[in-house]
């Protein structure tokens, strides 16, 4: 009888991440974790969320993050970014990260200084 109690204890937590799968968009989104995106076209922020405890159990960091990862470039691939990079740590099971243009689509997307101007001039900070 102990065997199938431990075994019904296990099997909810088992379950947890089986509806959490990196789709084929959110194969194609790199993650920036240390990169400089200042160069790319930000395209907003995500927000996504897993459960990071059952009950009194806490789940294991190393999968809620990854878990986080996942959603992250899923829903990025939405938002037709490339790159997403972390803008916070996670917390209770929710973590902010940026969605950004970083490939050849950025720069043909993203205004040049000339063209933001409106003028053709371009400023440069004064040292």
């Amino acid at each position: 009888m102990k065997p199938y109690l431990a075994a019904l204890l296990v099997l909810p937590l088992a379950a947890c991440s089986w509806g959490i799968k990196l789709d084929s968009a959110g194969k194609a989104i790199r993650v920036a974790w240390n990169d400089d995106v200042s160069a790319c076209r930000e395209l907003g922020k995500v927000t996504v969320s897993v459960l990071d405890s059952v009950g009194p159990l806490d789940r294991r960091n190393t999968k809620v993050n990854d878990e986080l990862e996942v959603m992250a470039r899923n829903e990025a691939a939405s938002m037709n970014a490339d790159t997403i990079k972390p803008l916070s740590e996670p917390r209770n099971g929710e973590q902010q990260w940026g969605a950004y243009a970083c490939g050849a689509n950025a720069r043909a997307a993203a205004p040049t200084p000339s063209q933001r101007a409106g003028e053709g001039v371009e400023t440069f900070p004064i040292r």
